[in-house]
């Protein structure tokens, strides 16, 4: 999963910087639109770096990969449906409001995985700590 969640959080990322600058500049958006994609491109940008850190936090060791796996998985899809959704509804005619906040809520499960890991870090070395 590390080469997957390297290369789509990079892609991702550089993907963020591009629709920012579009949604700064594009001189055909309205206020709505501008606001749709300034919000989309900034949790986009957050949540590949995010990803990044799934696809190296496993080479760490002592790490419970079942659960960062899942939350790079989790922002992944998260991207791809709260993100995904805003630039569709900012860009053409449709309304893809329902689809974006389960893309929330796949953001917000993958911090609590990862929160998860987070407590579960190293116990295998230590069960004291």
């Amino acid at each position: 999963m590390t080469r997957v969640f390297m290369t789509a959080g990079g892609l991702l990322a550089a993907m963020a910087v591009l629709m920012g600058a579009y949604g700064a500049h594009g001189g055909s958006l309205d206020e709505i639109q501008t606001i749709w994609i300034d919000k989309a491109s900034r949790y986009q940008m957050y949540h590949a770096i995010a990803l990044l850190i799934c696809g190296l936090i496993p080479r760490a060791g002592n790490v419970p990969a079942l659960l960062v796996i899942s939350a790079g998985w989790c922002f992944l899809a998260g991207i791809v449906l709260f993100s995904g959704s805003l630039y569709a509804m900012a860009m053409s005619d449709i309304d893809a409001g329902y689809i974006t906040p389960a893309g929330g809520i796949l953001f917000a499960l993958g911090w609590v995985l990862t929160a998860l890991a987070g407590a579960r870090f190293g116990a295998r070395r230590n069960p004291w700590e």
